[in-house]
């Protein structure tokens, strides 16, 4: 405990790094305080009212979407798209690039390439966000009768404008903290919604508990929750980490006066290379049937369907676990190459032991890597449907259940890891030490050999 008091005292001892962090603090404050402005001609007492009073708006993709930006959809706020646009365009141009010539060659220029891929990025940001918002008022209109003071299509349009320059603006808010704070911008936004959301869980999950048991079995039942929830991060903490390491050895060579190679060093095969993406690309397809029944409120096949799917039916956590299974193997083959990876170590003059360099060398990263991906996905499945299990079986309430696994749980200890890392590798460095007292910690991007 000690250590760690005093490496957060060094923290403030370095000013590039004081100042990073308070411009960070600054930064997702001026965050949180958009998420509490909401769009003129919104009655907020009655938009809350009606909440409180178990509005349609409760559950779904409401909810799920409630949370990633922190309240602020529930507040009908002018940041209630989030972020949640600039990801799907990223998302969408990361697909295209397997499949475009023209995307694919900017990937490989380098920086240039991705200043000119980021651009793309926003531009397309725009109609998504312009689409996102048209939805937002659509279905405020619809689930929240009365809220709206004067609905037509002036209100509608300024409204939609509005949200989507809230969400430019918060793109534009992401790259600055990533340019002068600490951490990706983008992910601590997300992250610091996510976040703001546990104080209202924990509040209604003692409200619930305290109606129904005495103090004692208030304590508990609060330490077994609190034993899962660091059991279930720990076991995130550990899969996300978790890497298998391929040797490969590089042979001498003399230019000059001088001799390279002739070292060992690894190839980290993650069990999670995919991340958090497939549990977005399965939300944002489950999110597809909710979205196009905002458009169309009317139709009753359309909310059947939305009804169906909804997080806590059964025919969602079946579809949801195996599309995540599929779009792990898939995010994988995106973001990982084997035979890329094996042509580099040719020209390099790597190889493995035991294994001929070019084609074998290929055949067996990929081995390898489809082995390891399975459990990979099978426990990205698990963790994307605790919540359910949490809220259905141990009656968790639906703002702490989120905590227990799913996409907010990976995100939060994803961007904790990667933002330590930063911060310990300033403290060091500066010739202080890290968070731990041996080794270092480790983030998403990397893995240490």
């Amino acid at each position: 405990m000690a250590n760690i008091v005093t490496t957060f005292r060094n923290m403030f001892r370095i000013e590039e790094l004081r100042q990073r962090i308070v411009f960070t603090l600054v930064a997702l404050l001026a965050v949180r305080l958009g998420s509490l402005i909401a769009i003129p001609g919104i009655d907020t007492a009655e938009l809350q009212r009606q909440i409180e009073a178990g509005a349609s708006g409760d559950g779904g993709i409401f909810q799920i979407y409630n949370l990633f930006v922190g309240g602020a959809f529930e507040n009908a706020a002018i940041f209630a798209l989030g972020i949640m646009p600039y990801i799907s365009a990223s998302i969408i141009l990361q697909i295209a690039g397997v499949v475009l010539p023209q995307l694919q060659k900017l990937q490989r220029e380098g920086e240039d390439g991705r200043r000119k891929i980021n651009q793309f990025t926003r531009q397309l940001t725009i109609p998504i966000a312009a689409l996102q918002a048209w939805g937002v008022t659509t279905k405020i209109g619809y689930d929240f009768p009365g809220v709206i003071v004067d609905p037509g299509m002036f209100w509608t349009i300024s409204s939609v404008i509005l949200l989507t320059a809230g969400t430019m603006g918060l793109m534009w808010i992401g790259e600055q903290i990533t340019e002068h704070g600490l951490g990706n911008g983008i992910s601590l936004i997300i992250f610091i919604g996510i976040i703001s959301r546990l104080p209202v869980g924990l509040y209604q999950q003692f409200a619930t508990t305290s109606q129904d048991s005495t103090f004692g079995q208030q304590l508990v039942i609060g330490a077994i929750f609190l034993t899962l929830l660091l059991g279930i991060i720990s076991v995130v903490i550990l899969i996300t980490q978790g890497a298998r390491r391929i040797p490969v050895q590089y042979a001498k060579r003399v230019v000059g006066r001088k001799v390279y190679g002739g070292s060992t060093q690894y190839i980290p095969l993650r069990v999670n290379t995919a991340g958090v993406m497939p549990i977005i690309f399965a939300q944002s397809i489950l999110f597809i049937p909710g979205t196009i029944a905002g458009f169309f409120p009317d139709v009753v096949f359309f909310r059947t369907i939305e009804m169906a799917l909804r997080p806590d039916a059964v025919l969602y956590s079946v579809l949801y676990g195996l599309m995540i299974v599929f779009f792990t193997y898939f995010y994988t083959a995106i973001a990982f190459n084997p035979k890329e990876v094996a042509d580099n170590m040719k020209k390099n003059g790597g190889f493995i032991p035991g294994v001929r360099p070019g084609s074998p060398t290929s055949d067996y990263i990929e081995n390898i890597l489809t082995r390891i991906t399975l459990p990979g996905s099978i426990f990205l499945a698990i963790i994307a449907i605790l919540p359910t299990f949490a809220m259905s079986v141990l009656t968790v309430q639906s703002q702490l259940a989120s905590f227990f696994g799913g996409t907010s749980l990976l995100i939060v200890v994803g961007v904790a890891l990667d933002t330590l890392q930063q911060i310990e590798s300033y403290l060091l460095m500066r010739h202080y030490d890290g968070f731990m007292k041996t080794g270092k910690i480790r983030g998403r991007a990397g893995v240490a050999s």
